[in-house]
């Protein structure tokens, strides 16, 4: 893929994880410099703030699942502050988005950190997620349980 590709799939992951998010009555915004956030999400009635990356892959077929691969910076990873950072992985599969996985900034570094996921290389982790009948795994351990986590942004009712 080109990197111009890669700006437009990236571009397009955004739009796509933002309508998630409106449809939840989230409001959503793109920081005009991005230093590690890629979208603000907003609870309007009471001013919560959410921080989120998202990560774009296309996928690799495999004989019975696909596979996409993701990088993130070691730096921004552990770059812990008050308010969290909730990554959200998505692959371009046969000409559709996988569902989300949707993991705060905290539980992934501890799976890097502890459970030796993903690895690193010049400041950079690459995690490789495996996609089976619904499942997904990544250096053997299963994120199934982050599929659709919006635990952390419940259903606003407007």
């Amino acid at each position: 893929m080109t990197k111009k590709f890669n700006q437009y799939l990236g571009k397009a992951g955004h739009l796509n994880v933002m309508s998630e998010f409106l449809l939840l009555g989230w409001n959503v915004a793109i920081p005009e410099v991005d230093i590690g956030d890629d979208i603000f999400v907003v609870q309007d009635d009471n001013g919560t703030l959410r921080r989120v990356q998202v990560k774009t892959s296309t996928s690799t077929a495999r004989k019975e699942n696909f596979s996409g691969q993701f990088s993130v910076s070691v730096k921004n990873l552990r770059n812990i502050s008050n308010i969290l950072v909730h990554y959200i992985f998505l692959v371009r599969h046969k000409d559709e988005w996988s569902k989300p996985v949707i993991i705060r900034q905290d539980y992934l570094l501890d799976h890097f950190e502890n459970n030796e996921v993903g690895s690193e290389t010049n400041g950079n982790i690459t995690f490789y997620f495996s996609y089976t009948n619904g499942k997904i795994e990544c250096s053997g351990q299963d994120f199934t349980k982050y599929i659709k986590d919006f635990t952390d942004f419940p259903k606003i009712e407007h």
